[in-house]
């Protein structure tokens, strides 16, 4: 054995060699093509720092700078059949979903929960893109009823940030149903006076858009959102001809109508605040930082500005 190439040089080689970089470290924006630090970019929740893009992020990421102090109740939903269909294409079901679960960390595409935003008592629920685009099965639609009954139950306005490719086609005709399910708990929200806020995330497309994406009492979209039922490529085949710059985007529908604002990520928390304290006619929010709500706070409907905070915990 030779001692000094075998031991001396691959040492010295491993510790004057230049290290390298992980990947996870640095993020690409897909607009402007910037290399961005990772925690610069969570810092600015997702937003790109240098052409404001908006990046998918996830409903905890969302929910944590959402709720005051990060502090949010998961509600518990219904689990579906695992497999109704026996479906397979290159996969088998159970295995795209165990390989989604895997990658996000998450049950399903969205996640439902009970919080505060500016000390006003909230129900919330998000899609998460990462998990199988974000479409909608039959876990989302008893996602939307679970949290439309703790709405009504706790006499909380519901808010839902909508983010999906569609009906989920491993579950058929299954997957459709949840259109008119998700539009039934809508209108017990109607029924009970409660609002019901939209915030349009980048894309929501298909039957999410075809259903309970657009029947909110105000309806918001970040900027850049891709909102539609038929995505442009589609429909340009279809009719053969160009469509107009930046069609079916958040600031071309807000131009026509469809939405009411078109509002940045890192001020939505605010817009959500004042919107919502009209609709229940509660005074202004007050200015400056708030302390986050005691972890042992009594839970309790809380309709009125003076009630008592529900009971939180603490975001995973």
């Amino acid at each position: 054995m030779n001692w000094i190439t075998n031991y001396v040089r691959p040492r010295i080689n491993s510790i004057f060699s230049r290290r390298e970089v992980p990947e996870n470290l640095w993020t690409k924006c897909d607009s402007c093509g910037t290399m961005l630090f990772h925690r610069e970019v969570a810092d600015n929740l997702g937003v790109c720092t240098s052409c404001a893009h908006h990046m998918n992020i996830t409903p905890r990421a969302r929910f944590s700078a959402l709720f005051d102090g990060g502090v949010f109740n998961e509600i518990a939903v219904p689990e579906p059949i695992t497999d109704p269909l026996q479906f397979r294409d290159q996969k088998k079901y159970p295995d795209r979903m165990k390989a989604a679960q895997k990658s996000t960390g998450e049950r399903e595409a969205m996640l439902v929960a009970a919080g505060e935003i500016n000390r006003t008592p909230v129900v919330a629920c998000a899609q998460d893109f990462s998990f199988m685009a974000g479409s909608m099965g039959m876990y989302v639609g008893n996602a939307i009823v679970a949290a439309a009954e703790e709405a009504v139950k706790l006499k909380r306005p519901l808010i839902l940030f909508s983010a999906a490719g569609g009906a989920r086609m491993q579950e058929g005709i299954l997957s459709l149903m949840q259109m008119p399910r998700t539009t039934v708990a809508v209108q017990m929200l109607r029924e009970a006076g409660l609002p019901y806020i939209v915030v349009l995330t980048h894309p929501t497309t298909g039957g999410v858009t075809a259903s309970y994406a657009m029947l909110g009492d105000v309806q918001i979209a970040e900027p850049g959102a891709l909102i539609c039922f038929a995505g442009p490529r589609v429909i340009e085949q279809t009719i053969r001809e160009k469509l107009p710059e930046g069609f079916q985007r958040a600031e071309y529908l807000l131009e026509h109508g469809m939405l009411d604002r078109v509002t940045d990520r890192r001020e939505l928390k605010g817009e959500l605040t004042t919107i919502l304290r009209m609709l229940l006619g509660l005074p202004p929010a007050v200015s400056g930082d708030l302390p986050a709500p005691a972890a042992d706070a009594e839970a309790a409907p809380a309709p009125a500005a003076e009630d008592k905070p529900a009971k939180k915990t603490t975001a995973k």
